[in-house]
């Protein structure tokens, strides 16, 4: 063979080894990519959501109304409820259009003056209205808010201050200088109570109960909800929202269980910022466009005797994005004692009765001040010892029928200081 040939004849491996080379070169070069890419997501240069690391995402169970099959649907929503409490679900009801009207009011809304808006404040006689300073286990929240609620005569019509119209929780407050503002809140307000009379139903079948169960007709009827309108500013300054606390990052809220039988949440498409408490860390709940969330609350819990779980949640703020949501808290009867569904198991009560009104009353006045006292549901587990005090005081509230006298945060005070914590020792 001569020179030439044997050249000829290996080179086939020599291009075989450079290919090799060339891509163990293209791999390196792709891995280091990544890896600064990565870097670059994680650095302080980069604003990301504030009060945690970078958080893992997930989409809850998402439930599709439209579904004929009313069993199927029940079984959907009490796996949910039974494992995070949290889903969302489509085919809601509630319209594109009366969706974006409402998104419109808010942004409107809050777009308002400080004096227009603080004209609207609640106070310690009137649970209803404007706020920036609410307190979440005694911690203060970076946002502002809006609540109003069903009137006491369950008439829109009425005059918001008549008298006819207060209830525990207050009387409505609303801005005049938006004409179409109130139109716009009732409307979407109603819808909420549907979809939630609807979700309830399901919820309650999934527990064996049907439709025409008089828990539920009465939920329907004599409901005290209310819809909050949050907005959450941009936060670039950690020191501004907290004061002696030992972490300084600020939270638009901090963790907590809503208090009532469930919640319908319209995010923000733009910004999310919702997390829930998900096999042992907090998990961004990414909204599905045109759907609304949806979240057990406590009074569901104990209604449950513990089988419907109301989930530990939180929300992050955002340095450079302003963040819009709409929680209504669908909630029982003020008068309401809430106990768990007897059943044909073994299972004993897990809860004592828990009076809605007044629940309710105590935690929104720790919401509103510092009462030197919070009201969870673990108060109510029959196995806590010693009992709290909270059941001593619950009675004296239901025997006094303070359930049909105004808010009044003093009155709650006075109430807690005549019946100490140390009374069950």
């Amino acid at each position: 063979m001569t020179m030439l040939q044997s050249s000829l004849h290996r080179l086939p491996l020599l291009w075989l080894f450079v290919v090799i080379l060339i891509s163990s070169a293209l791999q390196a070069a792709e891995a280091s990519t990544s890896s600064s890419s990565s870097s670059s997501t994680t650095s302080s240069s980069t604003p990301q959501p504030t009060g945690t690391a970078l958080a893992k995402t997930s989409t809850v169970p998402v439930i599709d109304l439209s579904n004929p099959n009313d069993d199927e649907l029940a079984q959907q929503i009490a796996d949910a409820c039974s494992t995070y409490g949290f889903f969302q679900v489509t085919s809601h009801g509630i319209s594109v259009d009366l969706m974006t009207r409402f998104r419109h009011q808010c942004a409107q809304f809050f777009d308002l003056d400080a004096t227009t808006k603080k004209a609207l404040r609640r106070n310690s006689h009137n649970a209803r209205g404007f706020f920036d300073d609410e307190l979440t286990k005694q911690r203060r929240d970076w946002k502002e808010c809006l609540d109003f609620g069903v009137p006491g005569s369950r008439l829109w019509d009425a005059a918001d201050d008549s008298p006819f119209n207060a209830c525990l929780d207050g009387f409505n407050q609303f801005p005049s200088v938006l004409p179409e503002f109130r139109p716009t809140m009732v409307e979407y307000f109603d819808a909420c109570a549907k979809l939630s009379h609807r979700v309830a139903c399901l919820m309650a079948r999934g527990m064996g109960l049907p439709e025409t169960d008089s828990f539920l007709q009465d939920l329907k009827h004599q409901h005290s909800s209310y819809l909050r309108l949050n907005y959450y500013p941009p936060c670039q300054q950690p020191s501004a929202a907290v004061t002696n606390e030992p972490d300084p990052t600020p939270l638009g809220i901090s963790p907590h269980k809503d208090a009532g039988f469930l919640t319908v949440l319209l995010q923000d498409d733009e910004c999310h910022s919702l997390q829930a408490f998900m096999d042992g860390q907090f998990v961004s709940v990414q909204p599905v466009p045109g759907a609304v969330t949806i979240n057990t609350g406590d009074m569901a819990q104990i209604w449950s005797n513990g089988r419907y779980k109301a989930p530990l949640h939180r929300v992050l703020t955002d340095p450079t994005k302003k963040r819009y949501s709409a929680p209504f808290f669908y909630n029982p009867g003020y008068n309401w004692l809430v106990t768990p569904l007897p059943n044909d198991s073994s299972d004993m009560p897990k809860y004592f009765g828990c009076l809605w009104g007044y629940f309710r009353a105590v935690r929104f006045a720790g919401d509103l001040t510092n009462l030197g006292v919070e009201i969870q549901i673990d108060d109510y587990e029959t196995q806590k010892q010693p009992p709290s005090a909270h059941l001593k005081r619950q009675k004296y509230f239901q025997e006094g029928r303070w359930t049909s006298l105004p808010f009044d945060v003093e009155r709650y005070r006075v109430l807690i200081q005549e019946f100490p914590d140390e009374m069950s020792s």
